[in-house]
């Protein structure tokens, strides 16, 4: 990462257009890496389990707008599979940065905690389009922002938690 400030820096230091603005926006953006990273990691995430849902609904289902119960829990799981199998590699490497030599135990963790808020998200999900006749669409974007902030309480909570330093080994 210190190499993209460098070449941040030289791009930047001396423009009299960004110069001043990058100064002030450096230290933000190294402040909240973390929580940046993971909003263009969820958008990446977000963007391919849509896709994975709408693609399965216009070719599977026919494109409807109003799936039926069933069809509505299969795209929700066709949605959060994508998902899963997208967001771990990308939250593992470079939100959460883990070190964790026990992958597997790791991902098992991660998909237990998306298992907790895809059930959130379906029960949402059928409420919104089964019970108050929400399109599937305008459903799935409410439900997946509050999907995305609770993936990432869990994420950072309990799948990549930072094993705290030994104070006595300083």
């Amino acid at each position: 990462m210190n190499d993209f400030w460098a070449a941040m820096d030289r791009l930047f230091a001396d423009s009299r257009l960004f110069g001043g603005l990058y100064a002030k926006l450096k230290p933000l953006c190294i402040k909240y890496r973390e929580l940046i990273v993971y909003v263009f990691v969820g958008g990446v995430t977000t963007v391919v389990a849509w896709g994975c849902k709408f693609l399965w609904n216009i070719l599977v289902f026919g494109s409807p707008a109003l799936p039926t119960l069933a069809q509505n829990s299969v795209l929700s799981l066709v949605e959060n599979v994508s998902g899963i199998l997208c967001a771990y590699p990308l939250n593992r490497k470079w939100v959460f940065r883990s070190q964790n030599p026990k992958i597997f135990s790791e991902f098992l963790s991660f998909v237990g905690s998306r298992v907790a808020t895809w059930i959130m998200g379906w029960l949402l999900n059928l409420l919104m389009v089964n019970a108050l006749h929400i399109t599937v669409y305008v459903s799935t974007i409410v439900v997946g922002v509050l999907v995305i902030i609770g993936n990432y309480v869990f994420s950072k909570l309990f799948v990549f938690k930072k094993k705290k330093e030994d104070p006595s080994a300083e």
